[in-house]
């Protein structure tokens, strides 16, 4: 039976809307390409400022991402999370198990389910505006270790270690539960808040993800560098460099792969999908190559959509090119 991935972090729905220019970032004060916690009010802002462009919903939040798009390479998969008890959350929720997730949810009555605005620039590059809402209450004592039976695999995302207890319970039941666990370490910014919290953690950590800018943060070096730093600290590292591809390395074994040029239209759940291609191609044996070479081209066709998600067309061809 193949190996399966269960999955933690924030169950949100992406308001994806594509700007014309970059200036209304910069009135909103949010940095391009980062991800920044927002209140009730920022976020009605933000809503206000973005009326006059055209939206569309998804399912979001990172590891949701990823968890999905595993359960569409074929991966059995679950998902913690907290939502609202509101037409938001059950759209999330309806949305996870359409694909074969299981999820595993709590739910408030008192607090709506979390929006994350994705403001996406003319380059593809996206800036979120996230407003967490019942998100915020999953904590340390909702997870126990029975939540971990029967899984093999245990995939965070970075922006849950606003919640340091939870972040560092859930990795230490998953590791007494046998779990592997991986990582994406999700937005710079993160990594920039919580630098010494997860060098403190890293040796408990088996898989992780970064791109060059949070490889950066984490380590204060080059993105060569930052992968043989964090492939002594882990069994296996995963440094993705934008169009020179992603470096992986795990033990004395060490390759790059490369990307294949593609029209860029939004670079939301870029390495939410590589991850989900990469442990794929981990539970499905393949050698490290072949592993980078599918979550780039998971990634790859992402960016080719607005949102987070492939297309069945996209996936079809997926499926038969690597024969999952």
């Amino acid at each position: 039976m193949k190996e399966s991935v269960l999955g933690i972090g924030n169950a949100l729905v992406d308001i994806l809307t594509r700007i014309d220019n970059d200036n209304i970032l910069n009135e909103l004060g949010l940095p391009k390409g980062s991800m920044q916690l927002v209140d009730d009010t920022f976020s009605a802002k933000v809503a206000k400022a973005l009326e006059k462009f055209d939206s569309s919903m998804a399912p979001g939040g990172s590891a949701a991402n990823t968890i999905h798009g595993l359960a569409k390479c074929g991966v059995k998969t679950g998902y913690i999370c907290y939502t609202g008890n509101d037409q938001i959350g059950r759209f999330f929720e309806s949305a996870m198990r359409e694909v074969g997730v299981q999820p595993i949810v709590f739910h408030s009555d008192t607090m709506p389910s979390g929006v994350s605005q994705a403001v996406i620039s003319p380059d593809g590059e996206r800036t979120f505006a996230t407003n967490l809402g019942a998100a915020v209450l999953l904590n340390e004592s909702l997870v126990t270790s029975e939540l971990f039976k029967d899984w093999d695999y245990f995939y965070m995302e970075g922006y849950l270690i606003a919640n340091r207890p939870l972040f560092k319970k859930a990795i230490e039941l998953a590791r007494q539960s046998g779990c592997k666990v991986a990582l994406d370490l999700a937005s710079y910014n993160v990594v920039e808040d919580n630098r010494d919290f997860l060098m403190e953690l890293l040796p408990k950590i088996d898989i992780v993800f970064a791109n060059e800018e949070e490889a950066k943060a984490l380590t204060h070096s080059t993105p060569d560098e930052a992968l043989e730093f964090i492939a002594k600290n882990c069994e296996i590292a995963v440094v993705k460099v934008g169009s020179k591809g992603s470096f992986i390395k795990r033990g004395g074994e060490k390759v790059q792969v490369g990307v294949h040029k593609v029209n860029v239209v939004d670079t939301t759940g870029a390495g939410d999908m590589y991850a989900a291609g990469f442990l794929a191609g981990l539970i499905n044996g393949y050698d490290l190559k072949k592993c980078g070479e599918l979550g780039t081209c998971l990634a790859g066709n992402v960016i080719q959509n607005l949102g987070a998600k492939l297309t069945e067309e996209q996936w079809e061809t997926i499926h038969t090119s690597f024969r999952l």
